[in-house]
């Protein structure tokens, strides 16, 4: 992979997209996965999984805690040998970057452990994302977390004596991930944990992990009415068949999905599933982008799912909750200057304090494109105004922004091919979907060379 300039001219398609598209693993079920099998005392193996910087921090850090972790062949795979939950390492500096999966996570697994001192720290971004529910949560259940910086935020200090079961609240308002770590550390406490949960949810991703741990031979989590859950430890975590597959990240897929709309055409999305036949929340995108105008159909034998504009259909706004699937917003709000009438998007405060501002920084980029943006805690109305051109995207360090606009910079604005959007700091994408603009190149190649 050729690395990526600092600033990178999109090239718009000046015919309708057509082709294919393999997807990298989802990031949100392969760390949760890489968790899981570390816990599990059986050698795992990890099939399709991501390979991205949030991905290798999670092997490197379960490295640093003793735990075999290794690639095989040239085929995406990772074999993790586990430890039954123990962690063999009596200390480690872990290093988490900005990935709020391998800081969530790990905080709750190090926190379960029944000795050892444990240091966790990030990026000075990650520093500043919420961890205080988290971190509140385990010391409400034992746990021995000391913050050398400010109260509830990175860097901390753990000192590891085990979770003692019992009831706990947690208020994962600001971020599932939280409670995710907190329901699949439970199973290692001493007593069974009922978690009572404070604030709003955002049940998708938790109905992830839930199910997940399910897999990995967990029974299932007992609801209890609408704001009680309660996870037993009475079996070890364990996967039968010592194989495990990851779906193609829905999340991803969202950006791929959204170019047809932009540049008419069709594109297949190999492997990926419609909503409610996987684990992926994010799968809910199709149908926001099926309220645009796009169809969507799946393919047969399970292949994926094929996302076509039809000819001379018109681009309709649209109001949409993302409280549920939250890390797809940006990709609406990057094409609703091509859409007809103003786009709503609500549900999104807890975004604000994610890799960057996301809010903010949507509202600055469309603004710098000439859109008309009104602007609310939790969340936008964009009506469309004229596209200005030779327009440079920041994207704040958030992978995100970098893919969401670049899908925007598709759009032919001058009517010639001309390059009229930049993406600052392209190789941003290294977070999620490395190979993210080598992809967008390759279906640019596929589409322009059929005429």
């Amino acid at each position: 992979m050729n690395p990526l300039p600092e600033l990178l001219p999109i090239p718009p398609f000046t015919r309708p997209v057509r082709g294919a598209v393999s997807l990298p693993g989802s990031k949100s079920i392969t760390n949760r996965a890489l968790l899981l099998a570390a816990l599990c005392d059986r050698p795992v193996t990890l099939l399709d999984p991501l390979v991205s910087e949030d991905t290798r921090l999670m092997a490197e850090a379960l490295q640093a805690l003793g735990l075999d972790v290794r690639r095989e062949g040239d085929r995406p795979l990772l074999r993790v040998q586990g430890a039954g939950g123990a962690i063999p390492a009596p200390s480690a500096d872990l290093f988490v970057g900005l990935a709020g999966t391998v800081a969530r996570f790990l905080t709750a697994w190090c926190a379960s452990a029944a000795a050892g001192t444990y240091r966790i720290d990030g990026t000075a971004a990650m520093r500043r994302r919420p961890m205080r529910g988290l971190v509140d949560a385990l010391r409400a259940l034992g746990a021995d977390i000391r913050c050398q910086g400010e109260e509830g935020h990175f860097p901390l200090e753990i000192r590891a004596c085990g979770l003692r079961g019992g009831s706990v609240t947690i208020d994962a308002g600001e971020s599932s991930q939280m409670l995710s770590a907190l329901l699949m550390a439970a199973p290692l406490a001493r007593a069974p944990v009922e978690v009572h949960l404070a604030g709003p949810v955002r049940w998708p991703f938790v109905q992830m992990t839930a199910r997940l741990m399910e897999q990995f031979g967990q029974p299932p989590i007992e609801q209890r009415g609408d704001r009680t859950l309660r996870i037993t430890n009475t079996a070890r975590y364990r996967l039968e068949a010592g194989q495990y597959t990851v779906e193609p990240d829905a999340t991803a897929a969202g950006y791929f999905l959204a170019l047809p709309a932009v540049t008419g055409g069709r594109l297949s999305l190999r492997g990926l599933r419609r909503p409610g036949e996987g684990l992926q929340g994010d799968t809910n995108f199709q149908t926001v982008l099926e309220h645009a105008g796009l169809e969507i159909a799946s393919l047969a034998g399970s292949a994926g799912i094929e996302a076509a504009w039809p000819p001379g259909g018109a681009r309709q706004g649209v109001t949409q909750d993302f409280a549920g699937f939250s890390d797809t917003f940006l990709a609406l709000a990057a094409v609703a200057p091509l859409l007809a009438g103003p786009t709503r998007i609500t549900g999104i405060a807890h975004t604000r304090r994610q890799e960057t501002d996301r809010v903010a920084g949507a509202v600055r980029e469309l603004r710098r494109l000439g859109q008309e943006v009104v602007e609310e805690e939790d969340a936008l109305t964009i009506t469309p105004r004229p596209l200005v051109a030779d327009a440079t995207i920041e994207t704040y360090g958030d992978h995100r922004f970098a893919m969401s606009f670049a899908i925007l910079g598709c759009h032919d604005l001058r009517g010639d091919g001309r390059p009229w959007l930049s993406i600052r700091d392209p190789a941003c994408c290294a977070k999620t979907f490395p190979n993210f603009f080598e992809v967008l190149a390759e279906v640019w190649d596929n589409s322009h060379s059929h005429a």
